[in-house]
């Protein structure tokens, strides 16, 4: 996306129906949006789907949102490792292990 402020809801239920175990987002800092808001509007989106999948059951640490700017390549690799370290402590998601079921459920 050109701007995380185009992160739409759909883009990260999406994801988890697809099988994703968890999904961040990576931003400019705050207040330095090239789009004014931008970063702001995705905080409050992921924020809605961390508040959606807690009151699913999957769990709302499964999503979430950084700010960065583009020459803090190592801190995007720090949050890349401590996100990737997060939902494999948590295991896979509850939406993936349910499809899983029916596919075997299915097939058999």
């Amino acid at each position: 996306l050109p701007c995380t402020g185009k992160l739409d809801l759909i883009h990260v239920l999406r994801a988890f129906e697809k099988g994703a175990d968890g999904v961040f987002c990576v931003g400019c800092m705050e207040g330095d949006c090239h789009f004014n808001q931008g970063n702001f509007r995705a905080r409050k989106r992921v924020e809605q789907v961390a508040k959606l999948l807690d009151k699913v059951g999957v769990g709302g640490e499964r999503v979430q949102m950084f700010n960065l700017s583009s020459g803090e390549g190592p801190l995007f690799a720090q949050y890349s490792i401590e996100m990737d370290e997060k939902i494999r402590e948590l295991g896979p998601s509850p939406i993936r292990v349910a499809k899983q079921k029916n596919k075997k459920k299915n097939a058999a």
